[in-house]
């Protein structure tokens, strides 16, 4: 979406007791393991597996065996016959483990692609390791959203959204009206705190990256997502002087806007990052040309988008200072550079946007729902602003690493895309949240 402003999962092999009478699916079929009593000759052994039916495959590492069934009996029939004899200390199925991989009972995860899908960031993974780790869903993290405000409370005419209810919020402000309710009035606000810190595994709408996190949500977009450098310029410091992890700015200048414009935008930036706060911008919806201020300042990580087969989203800005990719949504971009993009993109065959609840408007009347339309850098910024929160709150690198500490981190964790290493359209590579908290 345009907004101009203008176990150990690793994955871990959970050691799971499965009893002989376990489902056939659940251990390795025609195989069995089993451990002679000390002192069992060689022959004995030979001859023991010889009258069941099986054949010595390798030896393991403890002294133990790894038989192969060959009298076609059942995995259970070899086992229970091997037990019966007194040498046999024990016998036992070839136990299958399965990543501890987290799949919340949200209704409409299933459509959260760029959370589990192949070109997806990984989360079931993600979610397990920083539970692991003492911080799920990232708890203690804050992020601030700098947006079109959030629908975070009662107040007048406004609602929280639903599948915010359990959502956590440091105070905000509103750059817009000047006041401290930071109300969303165009629904894009709402969507990216959604992205990062939807109630997740609450049976309800869909799932948040770091669920765990508190959002501080800082109103300087209007009710048609424009907004000016001043309100920017000061929210950013308002984020960084009440300490918030990460910003989170999921808008752009136009492509004309240069350095010399946006002095105030960029000082507070760099006054965030001095005080430890990591920010993360889009990188911007004009088709491959340059990153878009602010993301273009060299102290923001910024964030192009990819689609569900992996490939730049064909509106996504590219070059020398695009950082890393996440999912944006919408159609493939029609590339061709590199095989890369010959084996991923498919330009003429449609795509899949990013779903999140939000408010979505019926005449004069606002609901909440899951529109269809959102796709952009906007959307692919909050899934690094997430998973970055997640790397702090876990402690991944330490209690107190630095902002550099953690792009570095992200960078090196991505999974690489486009040409090998460093791409102008791809960046670093797809952020992948469980390979950061590995």
């Amino acid at each position: 979406m345009s907004i101009r402003l203008l176990l150990v999962a690793l994955p871990v092999l959970t050691a799971l007791a499965v009893p002989a009478g376990a489902a056939a699916g659940d251990h390795v079929p025609g195989e069995v393991i089993v451990r002679y009593e000390d002192g069992t000759s060689p022959r004995a052994e030979s001859a023991m597996e010889r009258r069941s039916g099986t054949d010595a495959e390798r030896a393991l590492p403890g002294g133990s065996e790894q038989l192969a069934i060959e009298d076609g009996e059942s995995v259970h029939e070899t086992v229970a016959e091997l037990r019966r004899y007194p040498e046999v200390a024990y016998a036992v199925p070839n136990v299958k483990a399965h990543a501890a991989a987290f799949t919340p009972n949200d209704p409409d995860f299933r459509l959260q692609w760029n959370l589990f899908d192949t070109f997806g960031i990984n989360m079931p993974e993600a979610w397990e390791l920083a539970a692991l780790r003492g911080a799920p869903g990232g708890r203690g993290a804050v992020v601030a959203v700098l947006d079109s405000g959030v629908a975070y409370q009662r107040y007048k005419r406004f609602r929280r959204a639903p599948d915010l209810r359990r959502t956590t919020f440091a105070r905000g402000y509103d750059f817009i009206d000047n006041d401290r309710h930071p109300n969303d009035e165009f629904g894009h606000g709402t969507h990216v705190a959604g992205t990062i810190a939807q109630a997740t595994n609450n049976g309800l709408g869909t799932a948040g990256i770091a669920y765990g996190a508190k959002i501080m949500p800082l109103r300087v977009l209007d009710t048609r997502g424009l907004g000016d450098a001043a309100a920017i310029a000061r929210a950013i410091r308002y984020a960084a002087r009440r300490h918030a992890d990460v910003i989170n700015l999921s808008f752009e200048f136009s492509r004309y806007v240069e350095a010399v414009e946006i002095p105030d935008v960029l000082s507070a930036i760099r006054f965030a990052r001095r005080r430890g706060s990591i920010v993360v911008g889009a990188a911007g919806n004009e088709t491959d040309v340059r990153v878009a201020y602010p993301a273009r300042a060299e102290q923001v990580l910024a964030v192009g988008a990819t689609t569900v087969r992996g490939c730049e989203a064909e509106y996504s800005n590219a070059g020398k200072d695009l950082d890393v990719m996440a999912p944006g949504g919408g159609w493939d971009a029609p590339n061709t550079r590199s095989q890369w993009d010959v084996d991923h993109c498919r330009p003429d065959a449609g795509g899949r946007n990013i779903f999140q609840q939000t408010f979505v408007r019926d005449g004069w009347v606002s609901r909440f729902g899951l529109p269809r339309n959102f796709k952009g850098t906007s959307m692919a910024a909050p899934h690094v602003a997430a998973v970055a929160a997640l790397v702090i709150a876990t402690g991944r690198l330490g209690p107190d690493p630095t902002p550099k500490m953690v792009e570095d981190h992200l960078k090196g964790t991505a999974r690489d895309a486009g040409t090998v290493g460093f791409d102008r359209f791809y960046g670093w590579g797809i952020v992948d949240a469980a390979a950061a908290l590995r």
